[in-house]
């Protein structure tokens, strides 16, 4: 972690270039630890970038950030964590590190969607983001957007009346929020169980040139992307591009035609680059959620089913993935235990593994 950190702070060294680093030196550490020469070789890096890493002497910054995390229950992901959101590691552009504030459960949530727009919606486009994000109540989504006025804030709001996690993705250090007006809208959000995620450390101001880093990552997060409102040339234009590139379900709200803030998603719609929402009931239809009704207990619980495996069974949640710290935790049994119980549950085929350590009830 120290030196992924680190490795973000040295000057010329973006996501791709570091990925390709820590790739062919098998981590961060040992890119520091390796001769210029040998890090020029790598492709992309070059002498000078070499020179770079190999001169880097700002520590005390990569001390700094460790320190305002642990004193703000921050969490630090690399893509070694089991916590790194699945869906940005398999992207080629996938940030090096990752600092998120909140509920680790809702950032790897099983079903998620990212609700964007335009910052000065119509009334059309405020209700038809309430009706969407009101559709997916029954499958306990999660929902992403961006922290901007407007849709974004919106959405967050919105999924907060559901009492659905809800996580924004911000273009700065979560040592402030922007605009400063969504403070109070973080706070609620961090309290009902949903966060902040961001790439930028802690120095990063909330410049012009990080929004579009911070659209890629709203892009490729979650299952699918909805633009609501958007003008023909607005960001959320560019944000629907990389989710289709990144290979997410990209949805589009259909709007008056001679209404400037559906010029967008008409373009969208027109140019086939998303799928048209005729009724907000569509978007879980189709993303082919189905909600599962909870078999009744007693049809569940085998009777040979050991303690452990009960307590582990009835920790665990239909259609929302729980950590196996969590686990620990609730079911106040040592790991081996715990463990053991998992393996036996799992071949009962009364729970599902998911990738970073995550279980779910089935």
């Amino acid at each position: 972690m120290y030196y992924d950190i680190a490795l973000t702070l040295v000057e010329g060294i973006g996501t791709i270039i570091a990925s390709n680093l820590t790739e062919h030196f098998g981590s961060a550490e040992a890119v520091f630890k390796a001769d210029a020469q040998a890090i020029a070789a790598v492709q992309h890096v070059g002498i000078h970038k070499a020179d770079a890493i190999k001169s880097f002497a700002s520590w005390h910054l990569v001390d700094n950030i460790l320190q305002h995390a642990s004193q703000h229950h921050i969490h630090i992901l690399t893509k070694a964590h089991s916590q790194y959101p699945e869906k940005l590691l398999h992207c080629y552009d996938a940030p090096t590190v990752l600092y998120y504030q909140g509920n680790l459960n809702a950032l790897n949530a099983l079903k998620s969607v990212s609700i964007i727009g335009t910052r000065t919606p119509t009334e059309y486009g405020k209700w038809a983001t309430e009706k969407l994000v009101a559709t997916l109540k029954n499958h306990q989504a999660t929902v992403f957007s961006g922290m901007a006025f407007g849709i974004d804030a919106a959405a967050h709001e919105q999924a907060l009346q559901q009492q659905l996690p809800t996580i924004g993705v911000v273009a700065h250090g979560l040592h402030t929020i922007y605009p400063h007006q969504h403070k109070p809208l973080a706070t609620k959000m961090l309290d009902a169980g949903g966060g902040l995620l961001t790439e930028f450390d802690i120095f990063t101001k909330p410049d012009k040139h990080n929004f579009p880093r911070r659209n890629r990552i709203v892009a490729a997060i979650a299952d699918a992307l909805v633009v609501v409102e958007t003008a023909a040339r607005g960001g959320s234009m560019i944000t629907a591009e990389l989710a289709s590139n990144y290979g997410r379900e990209v949805f589009a709200v259909p709007g008056r035609w001679n209404d400037k803030k559906s010029e967008g998603c008409l373009y969208l719609i027109q140019h086939n680059k998303a799928t048209v929402l005729p009724i907000p009931e569509q978007l879980t239809n189709l993303l082919g959620w189905q909600r599962k009704k909870s078999p009744p207990q007693q049809q569940l619980l085998p009777i040979d089913l050991s303690e452990t495996e009960t307590a582990v069974l009835q920790a665990l949640q239909y259609e929302v993935a729980t950590h196996i710290d969590a686990l620990h935790l609730l079911v106040q049994c040592n790991s081996s235990d715990v463990a053991a119980a998992l393996l036996s549950l799992e071949l009962m085929g009364l729970i599902a593994a998911k990738p970073g350590k995550l279980f779910v009830r089935i």
